[in-house]
């Protein structure tokens, strides 16, 4: 697929230095390719409601919605397309939910070019990249049973509510952007506190900057 053959990428990102740094590393890695841009995920996905693209890669942070959020909604909108992130967080802090909503790789920003190329020239034939880091941390979290963090027990739905809390998003605005009712928001932020052994919104913030959840 990666020889003679025209392959396009899609990067959802709203950094456009990183846009850029991607465009540069990929263009000297792929002999053939065509790199589409989109600074949000709204963006991202009328890109590829419009076009078809080889592989996807997508940021965690964006500034309309949880990446994780729109990996599931491109994982809907496209089945066959191969997604990816490239995030400011580390793998150990989004790496596993990455995967469960359909990302084949997961790469931090201070990943060298070398591996980026790497693991995109491994999605684009067909096959999941893991870095040797996130095998290790995996195969760790499996055979000793470590106390993990108190989020990382939150279903998915509780961790994109966390998240928006954490943004210091109202329970309104969370509801009318999630279409829930503003109660269940409220149900969602009690079992939130509950769960991390928290009592404000205040201390759910600090959490989420102590463990590197938001920027």
């Amino acid at each position: 697929m990666i020889g003679a053959q025209l392959v396009k990428v899609l990067i959802i990102d709203d950094h456009e230095v990183v846009r850029l740094g991607v465009k540069q590393i990929l263009e000297k890695a792929l002999p053939h390719v065509e790199l589409g841009e989109a600074d949000t995920g709204q963006k991202g996905i009328a890109a590829v409601q419009r076009e078809t693209w080889d592989l996807a890669i997508v940021d965690i942070s964006l500034p309309d919605q949880s990446g994780l959020e729109l990996l599931c909604e491109l994982h809907s909108l496209a089945p066959d397309l191969p997604l990816m992130v490239l995030s400011l967080h580390t793998e150990e802090q989004y790496a596993v939910r990455a995967f469960r909503a359909g990302a084949m790789a997961y790469l931090t920003k201070q990943t060298v070019p070398e591996e980026l190329a790497k693991a995109v020239t491994q999605v684009l034939a067909g096959r999941m990249y893991v870095t040797p880091s996130l095998g290790e941390y995996m195969a760790s979290s499996l055979t000793k049973h470590p106390t993990r963090p108190g989020h990382h027990t939150l279903s998915e739905r509780e961790f994109e509510v966390f998240v928006l809390l954490a943004q210091g998003q109202s329970v309104r605005h969370i509801a009318e952007s999630l279409t829930l009712s503003i109660k269940t928001v409220s149900t969602y932020r009690a079992r939130l506190l509950d769960k991390l052994q928290l009592t404000t919104t205040a201390e759910l913030i600090r959490y989420a900057l102590d463990h590197r959840l938001v920027e």
